[in-house]
């Protein structure tokens, strides 16, 4: 995929992971943060096993506290097809999630894509691993929203 074909209105991105309590909250707000404000984007997250409802996890509140940013107030929420089909794109945190999400809604084929696309890589998931698992995780995804700012700007 060449960035110029995807430099369309892609104005509404969701990051998806599994439970949508580590990698996708730190993904959605270090995307949000690092978009234009007067691009009048849309950065939210989701699960594929949402646990519903609930905030982020500790680790991942702390090492994005380190950052700057705050993930107290994320709540945890399931991805559907109705949710999905809000936006444009899709960034899953790796493989098996985005072809979960293409065999699951096939409708959505073509908008999906692994966060990490641009340097073909998955992000691990850190969930009941030590605080620097998350600070790897927190900073591959650094690396992969720095990658689509190219696309979405």
């Amino acid at each position: 995929m060449d960035c110029d074909v995807m430099k369309l209105d892609l104005k509404r991105v969701l990051v998806v992971c599994t439970g949508n309590i580590c990698r996708s909250p730190m993904g959605e707000c270090l995307l949000r943060h690092a978009l234009p404000v007067e691009g009048d984007y849309r950065v939210e997250s989701a699960g594929i096993g949402a646990l519903v409802n609930h905030g982020a996890d500790d680790k991942a509140i702390k090492v994005m506290e380190e950052w700057g940013y705050d993930l107290r107030a994320h709540k945890a929420r399931q991805l559907d097809l109705a949710l999905a089909r809000e936006f444009d794109l899709v960034l899953t945190m790796d493989g098996t999630q985005q072809e979960w999400i293409e065999t699951t809604y096939p409708a959505l084929r073509g908008r999906i894509f692994r966060i990490g696309h641009w340097e073909g890589r998955d992000i691990p998931d850190p969930y009941k691993r030590p605080e620097d698992e998350f600070r790897a995780s927190r900073e591959l995804i650094q690396r992969a929203v720095d990658g689509w700012l190219m696309c979405l700007r």
